[in-house]
């Protein structure tokens, strides 16, 4: 069995660190995959392009995904992902700096699992990382195919 992996795309190198942190700081022991953009995260999902060798029935847990993102923007990746069988289920949380409401409603239509706002305050992002983090692998029940027999890392 594998553990639980998560993909951040995520473009900002601040960003980045600081949700790696958070999960970190809350015990949160999986593996993250980093893609900084779109074309990088859709490559990761579906063994593409300098991640051909990887198993593509391997998903992430969950896919904590910006909406500002270059090559491809955030709502285009989400829309790729479920419009494909094999990742159509995969959980997406989009973690973004946007507060519009076009791109809630955008989100939500193609098919997000979850929209939430990135905290300015530092103490206030590690705790929503965190429980991102704590509910997509502890307490979230995936669909049945989606991933599979994987175990959690949590301390």
């Amino acid at each position: 069995m594998s553990e639980k992996t998560i993909l951040l795309v995520e473009d900002n190198p601040d960003d980045e660190l600081l949700t790696i942190e958070a999960l970190s700081a809350n015990r949160v022991k999986n593996p993250v995959v980093v893609a900084r953009n779109g074309v990088e995260a859709l490559d990761y999902l579906f063994a593409r392009g300098n991640f051909s060798d990887r198993n593509i029935n391997d998903l992430p847990a969950v896919v904590l995904l910006d909406l500002k993102l270059p090559k491809i923007d955030g709502l285009e990746v989400l829309n790729k992902i479920r419009a494909d069988g094999r990742t159509r289920l995969l959980p997406v949380v989009i973690l973004t700096s946007s507060n519009e409401e076009e791109d809630r409603l955008k989100g939500y239509s193609l098919g997000a699992n979850s929209y939430v706002r990135k905290p300015v305050d530092f103490d206030e992002f590690v705790k929503v990382a965190g429980q991102l983090g704590l509910y997509w692998l502890l307490l979230n029940q995936p669909p049945p195919d989606c991933a599979g027999d994987k175990e959690i890392t949590h301390e």
